[in-house]
């Protein structure tokens, strides 16, 4: 694992997997999981199909830059949007998602990176989708998997994924292990195991457990608004993939993101739920090289490019 400075002192870990040489994929991870979460044979799987490989903890996670300056109460943070009082929301949090998505750009410009195949996971997607939005000189192609627009009216989480989302987790090992078992909500219905959301777990809070970051994340990406608008004057390859079981963010996430981007390909998975069993790997790992392969991008960015002038003429 390396570090490297991704803007003035700010500081993200990350790995990487594969030949430089390589077309170089991007992996952004979600809501306050650690790069870990994109599981080390998922990207040497990945390597092994010719790709260059990128893994890395988003601020505020993991082993990243930490903003313990800053405290977020989440009970003024949500009053305040609730009430439409958003600069008082913005006063609280730090940084943007806008930023976020600079770490990622950051760390490819560290990298002697200019352009990526950038793949994004739950708020990973969100986060990737605002790096196509603000650089897309950058961004080779872009995967939004289990993600949304921003849109209240789209993806939203059921009544008992959001109750273990925001639910209190336990501060000890033993005990933050065994709550885990409750995101089995929003896991494939065939797929969804126990043992590896405990085990994911385990490994995670060895590593870096740090729960104040997820309040300013959190204030982050729904301070991001609708990106909608903005998705719809992207003119790169997009790939979306969501899981039909997903209750964390609505399969309607998928369908409408892949709705305003032009020429976007969506891809529904049976049985993926909000996460990614080891037993659809196999098909994941096919799509994002299908769709980040040279020629496939090219016939993409044809089919994107009529579609837009099909929506202008």
């Amino acid at each position: 694992m390396s570090h490297a400075e991704v803007s003035p002192g700010v500081f993200v870990a990350y790995e990487t997997f594969g030949d430089p040489s390589d077309p170089p994929v991007l992996l952004v991870m979600g809501f306050g999981a650690q790069m870990i979460a994109w599981h080390e044979d998922f990207c040497r799987e990945l390597a092994a199909r010719g790709r260059y490989v990128i893994r890395y903890d988003n601020r505020d996670c993991g082993l990243s830059t930490r903003f313990d300056d800053h405290p977020v109460d989440m009970g003024q943070f949500i009053a305040a949007v609730g009430s439409g009082d958003i600069a008082a929301a913005q006063a609280m949090v730090p940084y943007s998602l806008r930023d976020m998505a600079a770490d990622g750009l950051g760390l490819l410009t560290a990298l002697g990176i200019e352009r990526a195949h950038v793949f994004g996971s739950s708020m990973g997607g969100m986060i990737a989708q605002r790096m196509a939005i603000d650089a897309p000189d950058r961004v080779l192609t872009l995967t939004s998997m289990m993600s949304s627009t921003g849109e209240p009216e789209y993806g939203r989480a059921s009544d008992a994924a959001q109750a273990v989302l925001f639910g209190p987790k336990p501060a000890d090992r033993e005990g933050y292990v065994a709550a885990a078992e409750r995101e089995l909500v929003w896991a494939s219905k065939r797929y969804g195991s126990a043992d590896a959301v405990r085990e994911l777990a385990g490994r995670s809070f060895d590593r870096a457990y740090y729960p104040a970051g997820v309040g300013r994340q959190l204030g982050a990406m729904i301070l991001d608004g609708s990106r909608a608008d903005a998705l719809r004057g992207l003119r790169m390859p997009t790939l979306v993939v969501h899981g039909l079981d997903d209750t964390l963010i609505d399969p309607s996430g998928g369908r409408r993101t892949a709705e305003v981007v032009p020429g976007a390909r969506l891809v529904l998975l049976a049985d993926m739920g909000h996460d990614r069993p080891r037993e659809l790997w196999p098909e994941i790992i096919g799509l994002v090289v299908e769709h980040t392969a040279a020629e496939r991008a090219v016939a993409e960015q044809t089919v994107v490019e009529q579609t837009s002038a099909e929506q202008t003429a």
